[in-house]
Formats: structure tokens, sequence, C-alpha cells
């Protein structure tokens, strides 16, 4: 535990703790303003066979969160200048929804509630096992990844994440508006059905169809012309007197 010393992690780790499996490309912020905790720390994840980057301030690393595609922040809660709750807040205004997992030697109710409500994903307070935070990240990346899985759309060479709103076809990123975008996750969502213009516009601009506005076919061109690629017929097929529908 940390209030024994950081020759206990150490100890404990060389005398058998089982180590989790090696998950290869995997990335996490580690932010602690305590140079020989965080070093210490950085050193036990990459034993893991994880990548790591280091951050001593909650500027810091806020700053590095942004700029870069992690895995998982360990965040100490007690940093100079913005604090960890600050950070995690900050974060998920952005619309960054890394997992974070809460590092504090605040054992209060109301820090760890404001922590969780803050827009954190776990949290451990000091001292701890270094075993038991290992495990704690790994499954924090286990369920962020089933989670991306899941929330991942495919039609053909078609690929859209709502998460990160990032569409691709055929590899090629496909640029396109909030609302071209919100069509097209629509139509994903309902690949190979038939979906009429009122269904259309009730999902999507959130209104009661007009049948005297075009706006939907007005859309659907804006798509159409962005996804024909290649010579290739765009997917969104015309259903005379029906609606629309997206094929493979």
């Amino acid at each position: 535990m940390v209030a024994a010393g950081l020759e206990h992690y150490h100890v404990a780790l060389i005398a058998g703790v089982p180590r989790l499996a090696v998950l290869c490309g995997v990335q996490i912020l580690v932010v602690e303003d305590d140079r020989d905790l965080r070093r210490f720390l950085s050193k036990a994840f990459r034993e893991e066979g994880y990548g790591v980057v280091e951050a001593e301030s909650g500027d810091r690393a806020l700053e590095r969160a942004l700029d870069g595609a992690y895995d998982c922040v360990v965040l100490d809660v007690m940093l100079p200048g913005r604090d960890g709750f600050s950070v995690v807040e900050e974060l998920r205004r952005r619309g960054v929804f890394t997992p974070v997992l809460l590092l504090t030697a605040k054992d209060e109710l109301d820090a760890r509630v404001r922590g969780l409500e803050g827009g954190a994903d776990d949290y451990l307070t000091k001292p701890f096992d270094l075993p038991e935070l290992i495990a704690r990240v790994h499954a924090l990346i286990r369920r962020a990844g089933l989670r991306h899985k899941d929330a991942m759309l495919a039609v053909g060479s078609l690929t859209l994440d709502p998460l990160t709103r990032r569409v691709t076809q055929n590899g090629r990123l496909v640029d396109l508006s909030p609302r071209e975008f919100a069509l097209l996750e629509y139509l994903m969502r309902n690949a190979g059905r038939t979906v009429s213009r009122s269904r259309i516009a009730e999902a999507v601009w959130n209104y009661k169809f007009d049948p005297e506005t075009n706006v939907v076919d007005v859309y659907v061109n804006y798509l159409r012309k962005k996804l024909t690629f290649a010579g290739q017929s765009p997917p969104i097929r015309t259903v005379r007197g029906t609606g629309y529908r997206l094929e493979a």
C-alpha cells in the first residue's frame, strides 16, 4: 500500500502477483504530482504491457488528454493548478469520454460522489494495493472496448462511430455535417428497411413531417453525393412513394 512505501509495491510485483494479459497498443495517461509515485506507477503499468504517458499537473493532464488518444486516465485529485475533479469535468464537457480512474487520499463520501458525478468511471483512495489498481484499470479498458464495439455501425463498406462521430467508406474518411451525420446514423440503424420521409423527419429533425417540405430529400441528396465513391452507386435507394432504404 502507498502508506507503507513504494518498496511494498515492488515486493508485491516480484513476489508473483498474477499479471494481466498484455494489451498491445493500449495507452494510459498517468497523472500524479508526486514524481516518485508517478514514475513507480508508470513502471508498473509498462511491466503489464501498457504504453504510458505522464503528466504532473492538472493543466498538463488536460492538455495531454485533449491532444492524444488514451485508453484510460489514472488521475490524482490533488494536483497543482487544476485539480482532478476539474480535469475530468472539463474532459466530459468537451466530449472526451476516455475512462478515468481517480486517485485521492480523501476518503470522504462527498469527495467520492463529486468525482463520480463529475464523470469519473472509478475511484480508488490512497493507500491502495497496486494489483487492485492495475485490475481496475484493466476492467475499465475492457468495458470501454465492449461499449465501443457495440456502438460501431457497419453496413457494407460504410462504418460509423457514434462516439467519435467518425464515418469511413472503403477506408476513406467521409466529412459530414452534424445533420448529415444524424441522417446517416438513422439510416444505418435501419439498414435494409424502408423508412418513410415522416419517420426520418421525426427522428433526425425532431418535428412532425410537413408533406410540403423537401428537407429530407435535400439532405439525402447531400449524403448521396458524399457517399459516391470510385464510380460506385451511393448505397441509399429511393423507394418510390414511400421513402428511402440504405443497402450494403
